[in-house]
């Protein structure tokens, strides 16, 4: 019998529209093939966008909000309590993504049952009585759970000060994207970038991703000859609030709204920029450098960590300091070469897919010494 036959594992998750539903997706993948039985519990949308379905898991609808709403709450603990029992045999292993999701799961997961929470992201800043009670969940939640997954060194300390009774470090490894299938010169075509440079951005249209900075850095850029092109490549809450704000400060910036052909811009952007306030181990990031792209990111979370010296780093908030490093490269093509160079070589030493999932099959296999494989 394969490594996890017998095991089954239920994951949870909260909406999503980016790194954890990739990740989840991964997950499906990876654990169906080593055996386990898989359920996914989490927001229609997000299977529609993901496929957890196709990727051979159980999918049972839960809506799990961004946000605190108690009455949504509510119902979406009913909807997994209800699923959980209505499971044949139930799960060996429940392992929730994200605060919200880890708070569910905390207050249902059926004992004996071991729940292994991942920590993605830190929890969002916002007004002062939603961060206490962020706060208060993060700590409740951390305790819950039996093992704590942290995807970035600063997450992991900072569960471990909460109280957590046992957390290890886990990277994400960003899946592997797909070959391009168009050349540079077709990409840059379909934007009509002409002979301008291309910058590239990447990732869901939120506060935490910083593309306002971006976009006030941009207006900076538009005096050089020729004027560089931004193009951002994601969906999310903030795309009118964007928009609002390129037209007032007449940006050289365009919003291309979700695109599956990340793999085809990467290979036609001079350069990638990665603005976020905060980061663990961006997928992004990770798929930039694969690819061979110089990437200017901010100096946050797990992101030092991860890059090393094979990228520019910048404070966050910053748009001057992101302006400047974006054109030293642009006006200096040959460090440009060098940067992606050391960042092949940096992407080369993190831990793949395979060795991700390899750490979890043994987690699983611990916390469920009966399920004889």
């Amino acid at each position: 019998m394969s490594e996890l036959g017998g095991v089954r594992v239920g994951l949870v998750l909260g909406s999503s529209t980016g790194g954890i539903g990739q990740h989840v997706a991964a997950l499906v993948r990876g654990l169906r093939g080593r055996g386990a039985s898989v359920a996914v519990y989490g927001p229609a949308a997000a299977n529609d966008l993901f496929g957890f379905t196709a990727a051979g898991a159980r999918f049972a609808a839960v809506e799990i909000g961004p946000a605190p709403r108690p009455a949504a709450d509510a119902r979406a603990l009913r909807a997994l309590r209800r699923h959980l029992l209505a499971d044949a045999g139930g799960v060996h292993v429940l392992h929730a993504h994200g605060l919200r999701a880890g708070l569910l799961a905390g207050l249902l997961r059926p004992r004996p049952v071991p729940l292994v929470l991942t920590l993605h992201n830190m929890p969002p800043a916002t007004h002062v009585r939603r961060e206490r009670l962020l706060a208060h969940v993060e700590r409740w939640s951390v305790r819950r759970a039996d093992v704590v997954l942290a995807a970035s060194a600063d997450l992991a300390a900072r569960a471990g000060a909460l109280g957590a009774a046992d957390v290890r470090f886990a990277p994400v490894a960003a899946p592997t994207l797909p070959p391009p299938t168009h050349s540079p010169s077709e990409v840059r075509a379909e934007l009509a970038a002409g002979g301008r440079p291309l910058l590239l951005a990447v990732g869901r249209l939120h506060p935490q991703k910083g593309f306002d900075v971006l976009i006030e850095a941009a207006t900076s850029w538009a005096a050089r000859e020729p004027p560089p092109l931004v193009v951002i490549a994601g969906a999310g809450p903030e795309e009118a609030t964007l928009r609002a704000h390129i037209h007032a400060a007449d940006a050289p910036v365009r919003l291309l709204g979700r695109r599956a052909d990340i793999a085809d811009l990467l290979g036609a952007a001079d350069v990638v920029v990665l603005p976020s306030r905060w980061e663990a181990r961006a997928l992004t990031a990770q798929e930039a450098l694969r690819a061979g792209a110089p990437l200017v990111a901010t100096a946050v979370g797990g992101l030092p960590d991860l890059l090393g010296d094979a990228a520019v780093l910048v404070p966050p908030g910053d748009p001057n300091a992101l302006a400047g490093a974006v054109a030293g490269l642009l006006d200096h093509p040959a460090t440009a070469r060098a940067l992606a160079e050391r960042g092949r070589l940096q992407a080369a030493s993190w831990p793949d897919e395979e060795a991700m999932l390899g750490q979890l099959a043994g987690l699983y296999r611990q916390l469920t010494p009966g399920q004889d494989p």
